[in-house]
């Protein structure tokens, strides 16, 4: 069985692909080392920038309120605000017996002269208004 050392391919300036052995790193020099690191992160941006554009345009066939558009400015536009369900005025039903200004309709989080009322012996029942 041939065990290989790990190598990559690189674009040298004459735009010849060579190979490099990853042994071959450890004998290079820093100055060697760090250009071949800026070239690398030189490649990597370019490659991240245009899949995250890829990714986007996809996304925005997909769901085309999900991200802003670009006008032809360039400039970005808000994306399209989703209507928020609207919700019917509900009376109250409860109210605070030792306080009657304060009502409650039953819905959401209970009050707190809610909670108090019940953990002193009261059931919901007793605060219904009639």
């Amino acid at each position: 069985m041939d065990h290989h050392s790990p190598s990559i391919v690189t674009q040298s300036a004459k735009d010849k692909a060579s190979i490099i052995d990853f042994s071959d790193f450890a004998s290079m020099s820093i100055d060697e080392l760090w250009k071949h690191r800026e070239n690398i992160d030189a490649v990597l941006a370019v490659r991240i920038t245009s899949e995250l554009a890829d990714l986007k345009k996809r996304l925005h066939l997909l769901n085309p309120e999900s991200l802003p558009l670009k006008s032809a400015a360039g400039k970005v536009a808000k994306a399209i605000a989703r209507k928020r369900r609207t919700y019917r005025s509900v009376f109250p039903k409860y109210r605070n017996p030792k306080e009657p200004s304060e009502m409650w309709s039953g819905r959401g989080r209970q009050p707190h002269w809610v909670q108090l009322q019940l953990s002193s012996g009261k059931r919901l029942q007793d605060l219904l208004i009639t």
